[in-house]
């Protein structure tokens, strides 16, 4: 028999995200839990603003266990799915074993049923955690190849800074209005993870190819290799075009997902080990082609 919620001593509040000391509260759990710093969000534009976050706070603020939801419109096989994802679960150790992270993932899977939601993602480094709710793994996979031949731009590209209020802007309407950058599975849109993930990677260099209209989110990686993260844009540019507006020459790219739509072929190579991406639907989904969610798209 299941073991009921001690909750004794807590809260329970949703839906806290614009009171700036349950915020803070969320930030601090995160960057006990995780070592990550989730406040510079407030400053790119804040959070996405269909979050719908569970949590049990102590007398304090504390936040003691949390779990958050929001809408993530995904593309998977060139179908649009009308996704939700789970981020941002934890419980502060004094609180564990206690059911506490039971109830929020109920709560938040019960939000999403009334919410209407075909499918719900998340990314997890404990899948076992999560089969008993349905969820199941779908395997990831990057690409990696000779790099193509460069196509010249007259208009070189210009680095953004996402600190900048003008490069900010630009990034915001791109990401408004892009497309997404593979039919095999990629976010619709996803602003606000897009932005606050180029906080967490420090070699990810943000790019505008003005001629494109496209912003290139990409790093150089082990032997001088060009790794591709993402492409914001109304029409996904070729490979080499994009190496030619960087006014680069690689021997070698890797490509953080799949480059359907990016004129280049390369050979899949799965992603074996560490975090992985699950899904719960009722739908019939699997993937048609080896690919992968741009680790800008991380939640």
């Amino acid at each position: 028999m299941e073991k009921a919620t001690d909750s004794s001593g807590l809260t329970f509040r949703q839906d806290y995200f614009a009171d700036d000391k349950a915020w803070s509260a969320l930030v601090s759990l995160l960057s006990d839990t995780f070592g990550i710093d989730l406040d510079p969000l407030k400053r790119l534009g804040g959070a996405d603003p269909t979050s719908m976050p569970f949590g049990w706070f102590d007398e304090t603020g504390l936040l003691a266990a949390n779990l958050s939801a929001f809408a993530m419109p995904i593309v998977i096989n060139g179908r649009e799915i009308n996704a939700a994802g789970l981020q941002s679960g934890a419980v502060r150790p004094p609180w564990r074993g206690r059911g506490l992270y039971r109830d929020v993932t109920r709560k938040a899977l019960d939000w999403c049923a009334v919410q209407g939601f075909e499918a719900i993602v998340l990314y997890t480094d404990k899948p076992d955690l999560y089969t008993p709710y349905g969820f199941r793994s779908l395997p990831m996979h990057l690409y990696a190849g000779a790099a193509p031949e460069p196509v010249m731009s007259a208009q070189p590209a210009r680095t953004l800074d996402p600190w900048n209020p003008e490069d900010l802007a630009l990034l915001q309407r791109t990401l408004k209005s892009r497309t997404p950058v593979s039919d095999a599975l990629a976010v619709c849109e996803s602003a606000a993870m897009f932005l606050i993930n180029t906080q967490f990677d420090p070699d990810v260099r943000l790019s505008w190819l003005e001629d494109r209209q496209a912003v290139i989110a990409w790093k150089v990686g082990d032997d001088n290799t060009f790794v591709l993260s993402d492409v914001i844009a109304s029409t996904i540019p070729p490979l080499g075009a994009i190496l030619g507006g960087l006014g680069i020459a690689p021997l070698a790219v890797e490509v953080l997902f799949s480059p359907d739509k990016l004129g280049w072929q390369g050979e899949a190579r799965l992603i074996d080990g560490g975090t992985q991406f699950m899904i719960r639907t009722d739908l019939d989904i699997s993937l048609d082609r080896p690919a992968m969610l741009s680790p800008m798209a991380d939640f």
